[in-house]
This record gives C-alpha cells, structure tokens and sequence, in this order.
C-alpha cells in the first residue's frame, strides 16, 4: 500500500512532482456528483418526502412555507453538518495513515474519542449545560479532545523530535484510561444524565447551534486546503523520514503541521458529533484503491468520499426505524465493519 525503500530510485529524479494523470479530473467530477445526490437525497427523504420542486423552493422559494421549515430548519443543517464531520474525518484518517505509514490508524486511535467523551461526561456531571445550555457539550467534548492532543503531542515529543510509534502507544493507552473512566462516571449519573451520555457517544449529526455548525464546516474546509498544500510533502514522507530528508522535506516540521492538523480536524468534529466510527478508516482505504496513494488525489477524494458516506448513513439512521432515529455512528459502525472485513477477506488491502 506504501511505497517500500526499494523504490526510491524511481523517485530520485523528480520524486514527488508527477504529471497530474486525467483521470484525477474524472475521479473529482464523479465523487462531487456522487456528492450532491447524496445531499439532495438527505434533503428529500424522511418523515416528510420532499419532491425535487419541494426541494427547490424549500431552499429559494417562500420561507414561511412547510416545504422551507423542513428543508432550513431541520434537514439543511444536518447535510451541512454531515459533510463538514464526513470530510473532516476522512481527510484526518488519510493523513495518520500515511504519518504513521500504518493502514490501521484512524482518527480515534489516538484517544482523542475517549477525551472528548471524557469531557462530556465531566461536563453533564458538574451541571454545565444548565449553565451554558447547548454548547456545553461541544465545548466540552472539544476541551477534552484538545488535552488529550496536547498530552499526546507532548508526551511524544520528549526526546525533541516526533516519535510516531511512541505517540501511537501512548494514543491507545490514554484512549483505554478515558473508556474506563467515562464507565465509573456513567455508572454513578443520574439515569436522565446516563441517557444523554449514552446517546452523545453513540453520534448524531442533529445540531441546532448554527454558528457551531459553521465553525465546524470552516474548519473543515481549512483543514482541507492546508492538507493539500503538504500533499506532496507527503508523497515524500511515506518513503520514509531518511529519502524524506534527502528530498529536501523539512520532516520534522512536515509532520509537525500534519499531526495538528489531524488532531484539530478529528477533535473539532467529535465535538460537534459525538463519535462517529470507521468513517475516518474505511473511507481512506477505498480511495486508496480506487484513486491511488499519491496524496494529491488520496486527499480530496477522501474529502468527498467521507462526505458522501456520512450522508448516506444519516439518510439510513432516520428512515429505517422512521419516525424514530438512530444514532449515526450505529450505521457507520455496523456498515463500517462489515464491508472493512469484507474487504480484507478478499485480501484487496495490504496490511
């Protein structure tokens, strides 16, 4: 799935800055179109099935309309929601694996679920949202995931250079210290407080607080562009730090920015969401093998692709029990899964 030392010599002359193949063209117009009928399917589909027109003038038309309560009051924000976290997600799992040159990292991996849960829980226990109201939640769920990056980026960082295996380890342990805690604290709360915990870690994409959903979908879109600027850098860092350096890559800073970049993206949409599994793993594997390793496509279609998986698995959390909803991170989790086995099981992803 990587490229191995042995092929470096093919890389020597002009390693990273390949002729741009016309297919990554096809492949962009596909995803985003692939896109768009994921976003006009979340908006049509639900309680109330909204046809095309009802779609169009929900959105342009009269907003004192039903048609236009449904589409700007509910189903918008979810969409915009579930594309901000999907492609967030995506793009924080293409960027661990190919730091820590491990197919088996996702953005959870380095106990930033557990933080955040952790603050949560914290949050619901010392009465904050009775204070702060609804953004309690997604202020604490960032606070928590923000000191556990900062624990791991720390920790990792203690012989002055940044050791990937060390903060991986260091990652799972603080990630099984915050489970255990998250259970003491959920088997001591109030059944009301036990419910809202329960549910929070399980995902959702229904957020009322508009300016959080905006925060989210900047902060994705900046974690995007940012990524992109270090894509070639990251061609060159999964020959290894040593070719990396001989290349010219600064690979201290390289991974540096990478690694924070990551941490920001997975810790901003945990606390808008809760946890949403396997969208941060799976979704890089398939375009690895559909689009390529080279990081030029492997990142913007995994923008897409997550963006497109965490619609359709919203999509599926509210129709398939309709009128009542699951959590979205049940679907990712179950979907996740099985088509992850599924796919190792026809050895098509090289561990």
């Amino acid at each position: 799935m990587y490229p191995s030392p042995r092929r470096v010599a093919r890389f020597r002359g002009n390693p990273v800055k390949t002729p741009i193949p016309k297919r990554w063209a096809a492949i962009i117009t596909g995803l985003a179109v692939l896109m768009l009928l994921s976003i006009a399917l979340a908006l049509g589909v639900g309680t109330t099935a909204l046809s095309p027109s009802g779609i169009w003038n929900g959105i342009f038309g009269n907003t004192d309309t039903i048609e236009s309560g449904i589409i700007l009051g509910i189903r918008l924000p979810r969409v915009i929601m579930g594309v901000a976290v999907g492609g967030a997600l995506s793009v924080a799992g293409t960027l661990l694996q190919g730091l820590f040159r491990n197919p088996l990292v996702e953005p959870y991996t380095l106990g930033i679920s557990g933080g955040a849960s952790l603050g949560v829980c914290l949050c619901l226990l010392f009465g904050l949202p009775g204070l702060l109201g609804i953004v309690a939640f997604p202020l604490a769920g960032f606070a928590g995931a923000g000191t556990v990056i900062l624990l791991v980026y720390s920790l990792g960082m203690r012989s002055g250079s940044l050791r990937p295996n060390t903060m991986l380890l260091i990652g799972v342990m603080i990630s099984f210290v915050s489970s255990s805690l998250v259970m003491l604290l959920m088997a001591v709360s109030r059944s009301d407080d036990l419910s809202n915990i329960v549910f929070w870690i399980m995902g959702s994409l229904d957020e009322p607080n508009r300016t959080l959903i905006k925060l989210v979908m900047g902060g994705s879109i900046a974690g995007l562009i940012l990524s992109m600027f270090y894509s070639v850098k990251m061609n060159a860092l999964t020959l290894g730090d040593e070719e990396a350096s001989l290349l010219g890559i600064d690979t201290v800073l390289t991974r540096k920015v990478l690694f924070v970049t990551a941490s920001l993206l997975t810790g901003l949409s945990v606390s808008a969401s809760g946890i949403i599994m396997f969208v941060g793993l799976i979704v890089p594997h398939f375009m690895r093998m559909f689009a390529g390793s080279d990081h030029r496509i492997l990142i913007p279609s995994s923008f897409l692709a997550g963006a497109c998986f965490l619609t359709l698995c919203d999509v599926i959390a509210r129709v398939i029990i309709s009128p009542l909803e699951l959590p979205v991170g049940v679907i990712t989790g179950i979907i996740g899964g099985i088509v992850f086995i599924y796919v190792l099981s026809q050895k098509r992803v090289a561990l």
